[in-house]
């Protein structure tokens, strides 16, 4: 049940960190050019492949990081202070150097159909923020709650995509805007908290 209690919460985090509103615009300037069904096949790969890099660090991000040398405070310090800084972009009405740099054209369908893989899977649905964002809640939640939440984010995500620009147009640019920047600030609290943690633990550790 106190699993159950931490869905809306590792859900909020996914949310702020993925900002599917926000990128709406970035979804349909890629896929401008391509049909509903090529349009859709794009969101579907894309959201597939970040589910399952999220997957894959939820569960092994520990022993990937271990087997480099890397300690889990150093990740929360450095997540924490990627996500602060997109976050923050975020909150002045801009996308972050972080998240994605977008090029719009692509003339063919296998160019089409790559734009699944970067930049709307990694690094824009899957960057360093969002690793380190599911990193860091499989830390203090149950990974499987963590998992579970991505991927209703994710079925949520598509819905979103695939009538983006009926959402977009129903929304206007302005309301768009407000959305990111609240979820700028959502990310910015919460990058500053995993930082806060990261310092507390290297301390902890240095004792």
């Amino acid at each position: 049940m106190r699993d159950l209690a931490s869905i809306p919460v590792v859900l909020m985090a996914f949310f702020a960190i993925l900002n599917p509103i926000g990128n709406l615009p970035v979804f349909i300037s890629l896929t401008a050019s391509d049909e509903d069904k090529v349009s859709h096949a794009v969101a579907r790969k894309a959201l597939t492949i970040a589910t399952i890099i999220v997957i894959l660090f939820t569960f092994g991000g520990k022993e990937i990081f271990t087997l480099f040398g890397i300690d889990l405070a150093a990740l929360r310090s450095i997540g924490g202070i990627i996500i602060a800084i997109i976050g923050y972009d975020m909150l002045k009405g801009k996308s972050s150097s972080l998240q994605h740099n977008v090029d719009p054209k692509h003339p063919n369908l296998e160019q089409e159909m790559s734009v699944a893989i970067t930049p709307l899977a990694m690094p824009i649905l899957a960057g360093p923020g969002t690793i380190a964002t599911a990193m860091n809640l499989a830390n203090r939640y149950n990974p499987l709650i963590v998992v579970f939440s991505f991927i209703l984010l994710a079925l949520l995500t598509y819905f979103l995509f695939v009538y983006g620009e009926i959402i977009v147009k129903k929304l206007g640019e302005n309301m768009l805007a407000v959305i990111t920047r609240l979820m700028g600030l959502i990310l910015a609290v919460i990058g500053t908290d995993m930082l806060f943690a990261g310092l507390k633990a290297a301390f902890k550790i240095l004792n």
